[in-house]
């Protein structure tokens, strides 16, 4: 089974043909298009493993937008001091943007 691994949000993510995973939040997208991605690192398939200096030239890997505008799941930031009275509670949740590999192209 082929697969790459890519750039995106400054971040390397490793997929095979129908992965579905989130990334940071790209903002442009439309629901049920697609987007490309052309920081290539690598592309292994059928035991021929190519790798860029530092991308292939030509390369892309096609994804189609599941979700524009996904929700991560909550996170909290706590602080607290002993003895003080002291403490905070905040929230986050993370913009994401839910997608589906369909081509590897090398």
């Amino acid at each position: 089974m082929a697969y790459a691994v890519f750039i995106t949000g400054g971040k390397q993510y490793r997929v095979t043909v129908g992965d579905v995973f989130n990334v940071d939040r790209i903002s442009g997208l439309d629901q049920d298009g697609e987007t490309s991605f052309d920081k290539v690192l690598l592309i292994e398939d059928e035991g021929t493993t190519t790798v860029g200096v530092p991308t292939i030239e030509g390369a892309t890997v096609t994804a189609k937008v599941i979700d524009a505008a996904a929700r991560g799941v909550k996170g909290v930031a706590f602080k607290f001091k002993k003895r003080k009275g002291y403490h905070k509670k905040k929230g986050f949740r993370a913009s994401l943007t839910r997608l589906e590999i369909i081509a590897i192209k090398g």
